[in-house]
């Protein structure tokens, strides 16, 4: 029996892909529905009180939702507590436009130190990765798991070269080696490296680890931003 195949666009190409099961299997779609849920439940009562911080600022979504490229090709709304004005995409043009250096990091990193878009609240979110709470809801609901490459937007995933393949072959994670391992302080070079390494490794033992490695990350606020 054949296969079903997703197409995945490619430099302008539409690339039919096999479907294979994800990295991990169903024990880790197991593990990540126990997880997301008992997580939902208990950081409810912060999520909700964050929600309406976020409302009462400046009158603007709590949420916020990014396209990025999923299992096996898939795109979904990536979701995270609203870190940045309103108009942010303008605002980032603007600051790119008079500041060279800036404009190299973003280049280089797809981030800036010092970020005018974000939100004096929006920095205490982020240095604390609660602006990422939201994304336990793409889990529970198939598209990214607890531990995973960091989910990235069709632009970067070309950056990836011959470990796409790794990289569409698991949902993109809550966490990941990425995440305890540097951040944003990585190269994207290194990034892409410890993906695919982490999809080549996989195993429930190695996603535990990582998770309890992240509280500790997390606690020390390294290489957020």
């Amino acid at each position: 029996m054949q296969r079903d195949s997703v197409s995945v666009f490619h430099s302008g190409t539409r690339v039919h892909m096999p479907e294979t099961p994800p990295c991990g299997g169903h024990i880790k779609r197991l593990f990540d529905l126990v997880f997301a849920s008992c997580a939902l439940i208990i950081l409810s009562p912060l999520m909700i009180g964050v929600a309406l911080m976020i409302r009462l600022s400046d009158g603007g979504p709590a949420f916020f939702g990014h396209t990025r490229v999923g299992y096996n090709g898939r795109s979904f709304t990536c979701l995270k507590f609203r870190s940045m004005k309103p108009d942010s995409d303008a605002e980032l043009q603007r600051h790119l436009a008079r500041n060279s250096a800036a404009m190299r990091e973003w280049q280089t990193f797809r981030k800036v130190r010092d970020d005018p878009r974000v939100t004096p609240l929006g920095q205490l979110l982020r240095k604390t990765s609660i602006d990422e709470l939201p994304q336990l809801f793409n889990i529970f609901a198939g598209d990214m798991s607890v531990v995973g490459p960091r989910p990235v937007p069709s632009v970067e995933l070309q950056k990836y070269a011959s470990s796409r393949r790794h990289y569409l072959r698991s949902r993109p994670g809550l966490t990941g080696l990425w995440q305890v391992s540097g951040r944003s302080d990585l190269s994207y070079e290194r990034r892409v490296a410890l993906d695919r390494y982490y999809v080549t490794h996989q195993s429930l033992g190695l996603d535990i680890w990582l998770i309890l490695k992240t509280v500790a990350v997390v606690m020390g606020r390294k290489g957020s931003y």
